[in-house]
């Protein structure tokens, strides 16, 4: 294959419509656009999301993300991660003086990913159940 032999499917190009050749093409004359009216002038027609002088859908829409305030305040941890803590027993304050979760946060969830081996106190912190069962069997325990 060449540059030079590259081509369209067949088929998949048409001729361009002849219009405007007088009334014995079918296209004469109007050229198919009926009589007059916007749509019948050289550049007419309404622009992409004209809507008809109704404000225009992508002008209803808000132009920024919404971030809600709770989801600032809430924050998931990996089980993982906790095992990096020098510290056996985990609460808040540990979690922040690590950098594992932002300065403004409130409430954490710690969440599984993979088994662990290391025996931790989580203390008033969340946890889902395939976490607890992971902290458990490795000795942990919540407080």
């Amino acid at each position: 294959m060449r540059l030079n032999t590259l081509k369209p499917a067949p088929g998949s190009k048409h001729r361009a419509k002849r219009v405007g050749r007088g009334i014995g093409c079918t296209w004469g004359k109007t050229c198919g656009k009926g009589h007059k009216g916007q749509k019948a002038r050289t550049g007419g027609g309404s622009p992409p999301g004209f809507e008809g002088g109704q404000m225009p859908l992508q002008r209803r829409l808000p132009k920024f993300g919404f971030t809600s305030l709770k989801s600032l305040k809430r924050e998931e941890v990996r089980l993982s991660d906790l095992t990096k803590l020098k510290t056996t027993e985990v609460d808040m304050a540990a979690l922040h003086a690590a950098g594992l979760v932002r300065g403004n946060t409130k409430y954490v969830k710690v969440i599984f990913d993979k088994a662990i081996d290391k025996a931790i106190t989580l203390k008033g912190i969340k946890i889902t159940q395939g976490a607890k069962k992971a902290l458990e069997s490795a000795g942990g325990k919540l407080a």
